[in-house]
């Protein structure tokens, strides 16, 4: 694959933002893979590592990989559990691409889809592309029924309250037009477990497109769900809130 070509006639350059909380297992893994598909495709890319204090090591894992995959790696930690989305602004911070990619470190996102996503794009000069787990040949493994009806009947709620569109507004793992995102973050409040809806519902009401990849989603390798009965309140009042201000 030859190498993509900016707008501006440079050369591409992917940033992946990658979150991370005691993920000390997972982030060599995750970084030898994210290099091995940029590099067989022939992409620039970077690791942004936003470490939210991980008492596990995961930063001392963080700080071999930079030394590793010099000169793509970056570690931006932060002191403390600040928030998933607070972490995705952290890291647009010091990100060098055009193009933004936001994942998980656990391997429910494999980087294998990431081509996909970028030939989604470039298909039809998408501003977001997104990985969707309920279109297509996606799908949910390692869940059990109660955390797929979840999901799927949250998914549900958000497209019947906020029609955007969007077969899979709850899912994270998305390739974004750096200016766009930038714009998106200026005008969205929400920064936990709603910002990927509230990020995708505002897309479609400020008149950016938004395309969809089928991924396989499978839950998490090493570690524990962040995910909680707390966070499902949220979401359910996120969804009211951006019924009510959209």
């Amino acid at each position: 694959m030859a190498p993509a070509k900016s707008s501006s006639g440079g050369k591409d350059v992917y940033s992946v933002i990658l979150p991370t909380f005691n993920e000390r297992q997972n982030l060599p893994i995750i970084t030898w893979l994210l290099n091995r598909t940029f590099t067989e495709q022939n992409l620039d890319w970077e690791l942004v590592i936003v470490d939210d204090g991980s008492p596990d090591g995961t930063q001392d894992v963080a700080k071999q990989l930079i030394k590793a995959y010099s000169p793509h790696v970056q570690l931006k930690p932060r002191t403390g559990k600040l928030g998933l989305g607070t972490a995705y602004v952290h890291g647009l911070k010091y990100a060098k691409g055009n193009y933004i990619i936001i994942m998980d470190a656990d391997f429910s996102h494999h980087p294998k889809f990431i081509p996909q996503m970028i030939a989604k794009r470039a298909e039809g000069d998408y501003d977001i592309v997104t990985g969707t787990r309920y279109a297509g040949n996606g799908g949910v493994y390692g869940w059990d029924l109660k955390r797929k009806l979840t999901s799927k009947g949250a998914n549900i709620f958000a497209d019947t309250v906020l029609r955007p569109g969007v077969s899979d507004l709850t899912g994270s793992f998305r390739l974004y037009k750096r200016s766009v995102l930038e714009k998106l973050f200026e005008s969205t409040d929400a920064r936990g477990f709603t910002m990927q809806m509230a990020l995708a519902v505002t897309a479609k009401a400020k008149g950016y497109s938004i395309g969809e990849v089928p991924i396989s989603f499978v839950d998490r390798v090493y570690g524990d769900s962040k995910l909680g009965g707390e966070e499902i309140v949220e979401y359910a009042k996120g969804v009211l809130q951006l019924w009510w201000s959209i």
